[in-house]
């Protein structure tokens, strides 16, 4: 979920939601036009059950289909890339296939709102903002932090927000209570994340102190980062605050929470940089806001606490 962050078995909304007090305290679409089933190498299906509320289709709203560049209504197809290997907000569902979450139904709801026919891609995390630059896609949902160095290269409409949270096996006797912990501990990131952004850059404090050396691990995805902590390989392991709650809930007993979220900052859908999308990817995420569809869908996923009540452009302050 910087760069920024971007950032299992049996877990219902609710204990979702109990996992997400992090962050303020931290199934798919029925749309027949949308494309999930993208398949990627080394796909990590979840095998907890997942929530079967139904999301509507969205019927297009023609003052927000009005700002849509008529380059990108040309399209037969709105891509929108996602790496689903961050529960709860994008996922392979259990038939290895099927790629659902909270980034995939708002993803899903705002193309319909503006008159887009969604298709959602995989994709490895650090590959979508060049994705986007190179026009491959039309829109990254894929728990992006908006933050200034970002803003760079793409451009963001806020939609959520997010910490950043520890997790380790259960047993370890690793606390870990802020990015000044990690001090003398290895941990597991996900490339191109704000995690690694960070984690790093903690390492080379703790390096000028002499405060102990962090060894900072390095993965294409989020369930190789979840296994190397499950093996012992690394001493934590550092996610986005919902995910990290979400990956704990899921793991039988398997993880745990070490310390509380830190670092709250805001979600972003990146879209390439100055191509006219940001307005109505706006408009259309403050019209499901108004409508309830942009709650019922958090809410479907358990993660309302996180939920904005507008949605901004480039709202990052750092």
């Amino acid at each position: 979920m910087s760069l920024v962050p971007r950032s299992a078995s049996k877990i219902g909304a609710g204990v979702a939601l109990g996992a997400l007090t992090l962050l303020g305290a931290a199934c798919s679409s029925d749309s027949s036009s949308s494309s999930n089933t993208t398949a990627a190498p080394a796909v990590t299906a979840t095998t907890a059950p997942l929530p079967t509320e139904v999301i509507p289709t969205q019927q297009a709203d023609p003052t927000v289909v009005a700002e849509v560049p008529a380059s990108v209504k040309s399209s037969s197809n709105f891509v929108v890339a996602t790496d689903a290997s961050y529960p709860p907000m994008e996922m392979y569902a259990s038939n290895g296939t099927t790629i659902v979450g909270v980034d995939i139904d708002l993803s899903n709801a705002l193309a319909q709102t503006m008159g887009l026919t969604p298709k959602i891609e995989n994709a490895t995390f650090d590959t979508i903002i060049p994705g986007l630059q190179s026009g491959k896609y039309g829109m990254g949902a894929s728990s992006f932090t908006d933050t200034k160095a970002r803003q760079k290269v793409v451009d963001f409409v806020d939609y959520f927000t997010a910490g950043e949270a520890f997790y380790v096996k259960t047993g370890s006797n690793v606390t870990l209570s802020g990015l000044v912990s990690l001090c003398g501990h290895s941990v597991a990131v996900e490339a191109g994340t704000t995690e690694e952004t960070d984690a790093k850059a903690q390492a080379a404090s703790c390096k000028k102190k002499n405060t102990g050396d962090v060894t900072v691990l390095v993965f294409n995805n989020q369930n190789q980062a979840n296994l190397a902590v499950s093996s012992g390989r690394a001493d934590a392991g550092f996610v986005d605050s919902q995910v990290a709650g979400y990956i704990v809930s899921t793991s039988n007993g398997m993880f745990a929470l070490s310390g509380s979220a830190f670092n709250l900052a805001p979600y972003g859908l990146a879209l390439p940089k100055g191509n006219g999308m940001t307005v109505p990817v706006q408009a259309a995420l403050n019209t499901i806001i108004k409508n309830g569809v942009y709650n019922q869908i958090l809410t479907k996923w358990g993660v309302q606490a996180g939920a904005l009540t507008t949605a901004t452009i480039n709202g990052a302050t750092s």
